[in-house]
């Protein structure tokens, strides 16, 4: 792992803006999208962890203030060296990130390196192979994923924000401060509502086994974007015809999402295609058992009876029924989420995955200083 470079004295803060001096600045996290996704979920967990221990900052919208960033105006500089190293480094994480380090680099001439995320898991296009082969240094954050890449890469799991993400003191007061009602259990979905993201089936899923099951509510939390409005309704109007209204509820979206984690007894993961997928981790990181399909870095992550369940990708049946024998089975329940928590603390710490992204970054600096 690097040694430290940087610290709170080397930023000037602006209106509760963290702007980065860009000479300091060592490694740059371009965030190139508005909408929250799961690239934004890592730079806001991620970035503020290597930051004690790297000269590390942002670049683009739709993140916080508060992570050190650097502003457009800014980019100019970054076609000189930074004052302690070679190089700096340009850590990219989609194809228009990839692009932009490409043209800064080979176009216009600035000392960078290119490192790229991958954590997609089919045949890229040949547009994306050719990005990822201008690339100095590739990681897959799954060996899924690693299986999709034709170039050598490094696996970099993603860690968890275990200070963010924790179990409550009393989940009665978790559920009470959501002004939820405490005599129940509750049941989670959470993530953007869509077809990919599997929320009908939960959906129905929740349909089949409320109403034998008076102890438990279930919740939706995400947003569904303009296109998929007429999917959201639908869901909303089979919730309706089943009479389960008051006990499928969907919540909206919340920057807060910890606060929701902590009101649940079980969580659902019921993607029918996902990349890497944090949900499962950030319900584990919150004493939560989780029934997961097996997708994305799913199987990698949930320890299959012990931590929650793995089924099959869309397979109602099979999610159905992994969720009625956890709901059904409270000291099952309570054993897996004291696995769950010690699973995640021990295996996926958010350091972990910021000191061996750092490994990669100092092989790079090396390999120019030999």
């Amino acid at each position: 792992m690097s040694a430290p470079t940087a610290g709170p004295e080397q930023f000037a803060t602006e209106r509760d803006e963290t702007v980065a001096d860009i000479g300091d600045i060592e490694v740059v996290a371009p965030h190139f999208k508005r909408r929250l996704s799961g690239v934004t979920s890592t730079i806001v967990q991620l970035v503020p962890e290597q930051a004690k221990t790297l000269a590390i900052a942002t670049l683009g919208p739709g993140l916080p203030d508060s992570l050190p960033h650097l502003r457009f105006s800014q980019l100019t500089g970054l076609l000189s060296r930074p004052k302690r190293r070679p190089f700096r480094i340009w850590h990219a994480r989609r194809n228009v990130e990839m692009l932009a380090g490409v043209v800064l680099r080979d176009v216009l001439g600035a000392p960078l390196k290119l490192v790229f995320t991958s954590a997609s898991q089919r045949r890229h296009t040949r547009w994306t192979r050719f990005l990822i082969s201008r690339m100095d240094a590739v990681v897959a954050t799954s060996a899924r994923t690693a299986a999709y890449l034709t170039v050598a890469n490094t696996v970099v799991r993603h860690g968890i924000d275990a200070g963010r993400f924790s179990p409550p003191a009393s989940r009665e007061a978790a559920v009470r401060a959501l002004g939820l009602d405490p005599a129940l259990n509750y049941i989670g979905c959470f993530g953007r509502i869509r077809r990919q993201k599997g929320t009908d089936l939960f959906v129905d899923a929740m349909i089949s086994v409320l109403p034998a099951r008076p102890g438990w509510a279930a919740l939706v939390a995400g947003r569904a974007t303009a296109e998929h409005r007429a999917f959201l309704d639908g869901l909303k109007r089979r919730v309706a015809a089943a009479g389960l209204e008051d006990r499928i509820l969907f919540v909206g979206e919340h920057a807060d999402i910890d606060r929701w984690y902590r009101a649940l007894s079980l969580f659902i993961a019921p993607q029918r295609w996902e990349g890497f997928g944090l949900t499962p981790l950030e319900a584990m990181a919150c004493g939560v058992p989780v029934v997961a399909a097996d997708v994305g870095a799913f199987s990698e992550l949930i320890v299959d009876g012990a931590t929650g369940t793995i089924v099959p990708a869309d397979d109602p049946a099979a999610m159905t029924a992994a969720a009625a024998h956890w709901m059904d089975d409270e000291a099952a329940r309570t054993a897996a989420a004291t696995a769950a928590l010690d699973h995640v603390r021990a295996n996926f710490p958010l350091r972990r995955e910021a000191g061996d992204l750092a490994d990669i970054y100092d092989g790079l600096w090396a390999r120019a200083a030999r």
